[in-house]
Parts: C-alpha cells; sequence; structure tokens
C-alpha cells in the first residue's frame, strides 16, 4: 500500500490547478474590459486636442 501514502505528483497538481484559476480570472477580466472599451468612444486625435487645449488655458 505505499501508493496511498505516495505524494510525488501532488505539488504538480497544486501548481496546475492554481495557474488555471489565474487564467480563468486572466480571461474574465479580459472580457469585462472588453465590454467596457467597446462601449467608449476612443479617439486619440480628440483627447490629444483637448489635452492641449487645457494645457494652454493654464
Amino acid at each position: 500500500m505505499n501508493f496511498v501514502k505516495d505524494e510525488a505528483g501532488q505539488g504538480a497538481a497544486e501548481y496546475i490547478l492554481l495557474f488555471g484559476g489565474v487564467i480563468v480570472i486572466a480571461i474574465v477580466a479580459l472580457l469585462i474590459y472588453k465590454q467596457y472599451f467597446q462601449k467608449m468612444n476612443l479617439n486619440s486625435a480628440q483627447d490629444t486636442a483637448q489635452v492641449r487645449a487645457c494645457a494652454t488655458s493654464v
């Protein structure tokens, strides 16, 4: 009954579960931010003009 006491693969399995959990959390975060940025109207030229206008008015 040595196979009951053998814990050689336990560390590797824990690392796999840990990295799997991190990957799932990262994918969920990316999906949330993707929806957030799709709703925004990002225009770098307009943003740059607004920053320059604020900088010159100070």
